[in-house]
């Protein structure tokens, strides 16, 4: 170290390989002051200008910002905040092209001055030290400082370097063509460029301070010279002019003859390297607490008429540079814009890429100035441009491998120790433009390192995920291990705990189970519970059944072949019949009743078949025939003695076809009782709850039954009242016949009775042996003529009744009535109200209906032929009333009995 320091006092310093003398071109900049610019109408501001992240944007459209105000913070080491230039508003946040060879877009901040100019407070220090260490580090941070002479590094990083700093490089060399951008700076403003050097010392504390200036610049030198004299440990380097001195690495061999390795940076040998202009920021920054917003900015080239150095704030687009440095447009010699020196700038797309901090140059040559029309041939291999090559690389291969897209190649070749200086591309007789290979490729490197850096991170994820998930799934495993045997422990200790354990495990089993087989066994429920009853009561109940079931066969059969006494007593054998049956169910269990319930409706249905199996239609066509034959005796008056003989035998088959349909549909209207009541039964079987109204149902058939029994009874009655009465005709002989039978004109005639209405019913009802036996008790004489005058009567009344309903209702003969009768019967009996309320109910209908048939037969020959009708006596008329009252006393005083 202390003999490089004597080699330093001693201005001997050491070259570096390769280099190019290019024509310098500072002449048109290098006399001429720094011009103040004026400000644009519109000044475009990219949010990132240095290497590392952008910042956060801090503002929105519409925002009036103050001259200095930060624009953008920070949000991460490597980033650096940008500031607004001026006050003014922010006019939009878009996309635009930025100072980049790629020639891409980026995001910017559009500000609109408003032309006051106005500051935002600042606090001036007027002694840096002062100031804690981290306190100039932040307002370095806080200023937004990056290298101003090269990438754009981020100052406060360099500055915050460890301790043991043996030399500190201020980077005065400026050695690319036409660019007097850090020449003019340091002659104007040399003080504060030593204060900046003076606040880098007292943060770093180097052993020494050097600063590296070519030798053309002499003007600069001298002021550096004078200005650090008093300083201790800093010396101004006068270097030779070669290109690229001003480069990091060639620098830094020139002055100390280290090399810094590839992949390596200055500061891992102890050396920390800064721009004169870097210089001049932090102490702007530090003491005046002055953000970056300016620059300055050397606008040069044949193709202007007043090249010069100009002071551009950050944002200022390229043509309003150019238009106050007058361009010349003389035979056309204005070409392309470069942003930055020939050797190392680039073409700009268009004249709106705003200045960034990194901007020192915007060239504008001739025509005849730069030949920029060159073509590409191509490679001689002549190899110089290996020999001028500053970082010792193979050019050549570089390109070749640029072009085949080797990135493998490139990387072995050590692209990225390439400076981007072009003096390969200067000297190459090819035309080849070397350094634009080498960017793309360094770019395309770039981006696949980025996308392979993402893929490592998300594989990392990956893998990590995938390790926490297997280390949960052992710690699961382990945990139902551990509780598995904790388990068996427990079931297998002698202790209480073990024998509870045991239990709860047969609980939960035995649980499964039962829920498993109620979840199987439910849609056949009512199955089991049927067959769950005993086999004795399952063997009593059919008996029960099938005593049942025989004794409805056998009054079903009395039935069919008697009229009046089976009927009656399988009327009445029905009532006790379901009285026992009633007894045996409610003793019995519900399953018992169900059971017997069921075998009295298939009982009922076979006799229902049987009673169905007897056609009705012989009954009406015997009706149909007595009618006829009582027609023919009425009109032909030779015959009316046959008629008579006939007629009487006619008379006892319609009377017991009468009766036989009668008793049928009381058996239909029994069965129909029955049915409702089967049903009910099978509804208890559901529930208890449906007990009342099957014994309901069962007692409402039992009334039904007795009051058919009581009809049948009272009909009986008063045709044994009407035989005995039969010898009193003188007292009815004042009565009269109520047709004159000469004029066909009606007289007033009384209208019958209740009772001889229902006395005609009962006639009607009653049996052919009724008949008889009537007709036994009465003397031989009067029962002879009475009985013979009875049955013309009827079938004149039958014959002019048919005739009369024919008029009416062609389909309806008294057949249908009487069936009309016992159907309004049933239907009233079926309504399940108490039995003394049915019974009148029931006592009431009859009557009605047999009056209304009485009246039909009786008034039937008003509507027919007058001279065929032959009148009825009014002995016979008292005689019937008569009759019928007595009949109908005995039926009540029989009904009142039957209900105690």
């Amino acid at each position: 170290m202390q003999n490089i320091i004597s080699r330093i006092q001693n201005n001997q310093f050491w070259k570096f390989h390769g280099g190019v003398h290019p024509p310098e071109q500072k002449f048109l900049t290098a006399d001429k002051p720094i011009k103040p610019l004026q400000l644009p109408e519109l000044l475009i501001i990219p949010v990132q200008q240095h290497i590392g992240v952008p910042g956060d944007i801090q503002i929105k459209v519409g925002d009036h910002v103050l001259k200095g105000e930060p624009l953008t913070a920070p949000s991460s080491p490597m980033a650096v905040p940008i500031h607004a230039p001026t006050s003014g508003t922010i006019e939009k946040i878009a996309l635009h092209v930025i100072a980049h060879p790629s020639g891409l877009s980026e995001l910017c901040i559009f500000l609109k001055p408003d032309n006051l100019d106005s500051w935002r407070e600042r606090h001036v220090c007027e002694d840096f030290t002062t100031l804690e260490r981290t306190d100039i580090i932040q307002k370095i941070a806080s200023a937004g400082i990056s290298g101003m002479g090269g990438a754009g590094f981020p100052t406060h990083i360099k500055v915050d370097s460890k301790p043991h700093i043996d030399f500190l490089i201020i980077n005065a060399a400026e050695c690319e063509p036409y660019i007097t951008a850090d020449d003019l700076l340091m002659r104007e403003q040399t003080a504060t460029i030593v204060d900046g050097i003076n606040i880098l010392k007292h943060l770093l504390i180097p052993r020494m301070v050097l600063i590296g200036i070519e030798d053309n610049k002499p003007q600069a030198i001298a002021a550096l010279r004078n200005a650090t004299a008093d300083l201790d440990n800093v010396k101004v380097c006068v270097l030779p002019t070669v290109y690229p001195t001003g480069g990091e690495k060639q620098l830094i061999k020139a002055l100390t003859g280290q090399e810094v390795a590839s992949g390596s940076l200055p500061i891992h040998q102890g050396i920390v390297m800064q721009n004169v202009a870097s210089c001049f920021a932090i102490a702007e920054a530090v003491i005046h607490d002055t953000p970056l917003i300016k620059r300055v900015v050397t606008v040069s080239g044949q193709g202007l008429e007043k090249p010069q150095n100009v002071w551009a704030a950050i944002g200022t687009p390229v043509k309003d540079l150019i238009t106050q440095c007058l361009p010349a447009n003389v035979n056309g010699s204005q070409q392309a814009v470069i942003m930055g020196g020939p050797m190392m700038g680039f073409t700009l797309p268009t004249d709106m890429v705003p200045v960034v901090k990194t901007s020192n140059c915007v060239l504008v040559p001739a025509s005849h100035e730069l030949n920029l029309n060159n073509k590409e041939v191509e490679c001689i291999r002549c190899g110089q441009c290996a020999e001028v090559c500053p970082s010792r690389l193979l050019p050549q291969e570089l390109q070749w491998s640029a072009k085949a897209k080797d990135q493998s190649k490139l990387k072995a070749l050590n692209l990225f120790d390439c400076i981007d200086c072009g003096a390969c591309a200067y000297v190459c007789p090819s035309h080849i433009p070397l350094v634009h290979y080498y960017r793309i490729a360094k770019a395309e490197i770039r981006q696949q390192e980025l996308q392979d850096l993402k893929a490592e991170k998300a594989k990392a994820r990956f893998e990590a995920r995938k390790a926490r998930l297997e280390r949960e799934k052992k710690a699961r495993e382990e945990k139902q291990r551990k509780a598995s045997e904790a388990r068996r422990a427990a079931m297998n200790a002698d202790s209480g705990e073990g024998a509870s354990a045991k239990s709860a495990v047969a609980a939960a089993l035995a649980r499964v189970k039962a829920k498993k087989a109620q979840t199987d066994d439910a849609p056949q429920a009512p199955t089991n519970e049927t067959q769950s009853v005993s086999p004795e009561k399952s063997r009593a109940a059919a008996a029960i059944a099938r005593a049942k079931a025989k004794k409805a066969a056998k009054a079903n059969q009395s039935a069919s072949t008697s009229a009046d006494t089976p009927q009656t007593e399988a009327l009445t054998a029905a009532p006790s019949t379901e009285t026992q049956a009633n007894s045996n169910a409610t003793a019995a269990p519900k399953n018992d009743r169900v059971a017997a319930a069921i075998a009295r409706a298939k009982a009922k249905k076979a006799a229902k078949a049987e009673s169905e199996s007897l056609p009705t239609q012989s009954a009406e066509s015997e009706v149909q025939a007595s009618e006829s034959s009582a027609n023919k005796v009425v009109s032909d008056p030779e015959t009316k003695d046959k008629a008579n003989d006939k007629g009487n035998a006619k008379s006892d088959r319609v009377a017991a076809a009468i009766a036989k349909a009668k008793a049928k549909k009381a058996a239909k209207a029994a069965e129909t009782s029955d049915s409702s009541t089967q049903n009910d039964a099978t509804a208890e079987h559901e529930g208890d709850r449906q007990q009342p109204e099957d014994e309901s149902s069962a007692n409402s058939t039992d009334n039904k039954k007795a009051k058919i029994a009581a009809a049948i009874a009272k009909a009986k009655a008063k045709k044994q009242a009407q035989a005995k009465q039969a010898d009193s005709n003188n007292i009815a002989e004042k009565a009269g016949d109520p047709r004159d039978a000469d004029t066909g004109k009606q007289e007033d005639a009384p209208k019958l009775s209740t009772d001889a209405l229902e006395t005609v019913q009962a006639q009607e009802s009653a049996s052919p042996q009724e008949h008889a036996a009537s007709e036994e008790r009465m003397p031989p004489q009067d029962s002879a003529a009475a009985a013979k005058k009875q049955r013309i009567a009827n079938a004149v009344a039958k014959a002019k009744a048919k005739k009369q309903a024919k008029q009416s209702s062609p389909s309806q003969d008294s057949a249908s009535l009487v069936s009309e009768d016992v159907n309004t019967s049933a239907e009233q009996d079926d309504a399940g109200q108490q039995a003394n309320t049915t019974d009148i109910n029931t006592d009431n209908k009859l009557t009605s209906t047999s009056q209304t048939t009485a009246e039909v037969k009786i008034n039937a020959p008003d509507s027919g032929n007058e001279t065929d009708s032959e009148p009825v006596s009014a002995a016979e008329q008292k005689k019937a009333r008569i009759a019928a009252a007595v009949a109908k006393a005995k039926a009540k005083k029989q009904q009142r009995e039957e209900s105690k």
